[in-house]
């Protein structure tokens, strides 16, 4: 159905029609209603390109994905966050423009987009602890949100991120009370935000309990299945073995959990592990009992919240930049054990 079929139905010129679907203020509240009840009625999609000329809106939300991140792509947590995001899009009309981009072409896709009028806001995903992006956004006036938050940024921006340090603090206490006073922590890359927020956690909880940091027992990289496994190998076959060990990543878990029982060992018995839990849809921790004791966050209820978020922001672009910190919970599975005598 075209927008002069739905005219001719209500019996409104296209013009009124057009103006009532698009939220033109000179439109009344009644007559806007029912041009919208019965756009509904008979499956009437507005004309992107139509309704984007008469709302000066492009009705699209950009994601920029640099190479070295493009791994990203196929991570089943970015999946979840885009599911997420992409189902209030859908639903609010708005289209995903994802960009694949050289590293050194990120900072300029960016104003590219702005220039081009090509999205009405953007996503930045894994921030920095020292984020160049957000300085580039407030410069060119572009609505953004943050997927996580960026330390030494002072000036005020949107975001939504899960409390990161409050989770591993708690992980680290959790294992602490069972005993555990060499654990080691699996994390993410340190220059990243999330990571350096949860070894703070993880620093804190020890500080807190007299328990001396081990360097030895801290690495950091990208938190592959294969980084898990020779971490975990490596450690544990070390003169002093971790007893326990708390990862960044459910993926890295799973190559932390491959050296142990590689190595003759049992998890949950002999070595006990945290991880992070972001509550996957196609790589599930477990059923009925957890297989891994976790902090669990949903991503693809992040992606939720933040497109909603930026939805907002892009609707008043004169209010304040809201900001969301989401709590994690601890569920405890099959990992983790009292320390052996």
């Amino acid at each position: 159905m075209n927008l002069k079929e739905l005219s001719q139905i209500i019996g409104l010129s296209q013009t009124t029609v057009s103006r009532a679907l698009n939220g033109y203020p000179e439109v009344s509240e009644a007559t806007r209603q029912r041009v919208a009840d019965l756009a509904k009625a008979h499956n009437y999609r507005p004309n992107a390109r139509a309704k984007g000329l008469a709302t000066g809106r492009a009705h699209a939300i950009g994601h920029v994905i640099p190479f070295s991140h493009s791994h990203e792509i196929v991570n089943p947590v970015f999946g979840d966050f885009i599911s997420g995001v992409g189902e209030i899009y859908a639903r609010e009309g708005y289209d995903l423009m994802m960009s694949v981009v050289s590293t050194e072409d990120e900072l300029a896709t960016y104003r590219n987009l702005s220039a081009r009028s090509s999205v009405d806001g953007v996503v930045i995903h894994a921030p920095l602890i020292d984020e160049p992006r957000i300085a580039l956004m407030q410069k060119i006036g572009l609505p953004f949100v943050v997927h996580g938050r960026a330390s030494n940024e002072m000036t005020p921006y949107a975001w939504l991120d899960v409390n990161n340090n409050s989770a591993f603090k708690r992980a680290t206490e959790f294992l602490l009370d069972l005993g555990h006073s060499r654990i080691a922590l699996v994390n993410g890359l340190e220059n990243m935000d999330f990571a350096y927020r949860r070894r703070e956690g993880y620093l804190t909880a020890l500080k807190e309990r007299s328990v001396t940091a081990d360097p030895a027992l801290m690495r950091s990289a990208e938190m592959t299945e294969v980084y898990g496994y020779q971490t975990a190998k490596d450690m544990l076959q070390s003169e002093t073995p971790p007893t326990a060990f708390l990862t960044a990543s459910m993926i890295s878990a799973i190559g932390v959990r491959r050296a142990i029982e590689e190595l003759g060992l049992r998890m949950g018995q002999d070595v006990s592990v945290i991880t992070h839990d972001d509550d996957l849809g196609y790589l599930k921790n477990g059923q009925d009992v957890p297989i891994f004791t976790a902090c669990r966050s949903s991503v693809r209820t992040a992606g939720i919240k933040l497109a909603e978020l930026l939805l907002r922001q892009i609707e008043n672009p004169n209010a304040p930049p809201e900001t969301e910190l989401l709590e994690v919970e601890l569920i405890a599975g099959r990992s983790t054990g009292p320390v052996k005598g």
